[in-house]
């Protein structure tokens, strides 16, 4: 007895549903992706060992103060390392907005008058969320 044999289909693999969610990976992939924020200014961060890592830094604002005592805004070098000019800065870059997070990043070298400079100019401009950036330090060796 002899049987009939169906025709072979031939198969094809269907590449567009494969390319669809390589697309999406790839659009998962740069949306979750962190970029580390370079500052103009060189700062080298105190170590710190107890702190929590910040939760919101889309719009933060940050008071960058390097080890001479220059300051700067969101990157913006000021001209003047006074109270008034970061006053000024401060209050250009917020639009008045004093909820938005304000972070100092001072060189661990940095003289403690710049760093009380840059609180007094956030303090009297009425920024309530004020932290302090730091890096954490190593375990103590045993």
């Amino acid at each position: 007895m002899k049987f009939r044999r169906k025709p072979r289909e031939t198969v094809d693999i269907n590449l567009a549903s494969l390319i669809d969610v390589v697309f999406i990976l790839l659009l998962f992939f740069v949306v979750t992706t962190t970029f580390t924020r370079e500052t103009q200014l060189r700062v080298d961060l105190p170590e710190a060992v107890s702190g929590s890592p910040a939760e919101d830094q889309t719009k933060a604002l940050d008071i960058a103060i390097s080890a001479d005592g220059v300051f700067s805004v969101n990157n913006q070098i000021l001209p003047k390392s006074d109270l008034a000019s970061l006053m000024d800065a401060l209050q250009k870059a917020s639009n008045g907005d004093t909820n938005r997070p304000l972070s100092i990043s001072a060189d661990g070298k940095t003289q403690h008058q710049s760093v009380v400079t840059a609180m007094d100019a956030a303090g009297k401009l009425g920024f309530s969320h004020l932290r302090m950036t730091t890096i954490e330090a190593a375990p103590p060796a045993p």
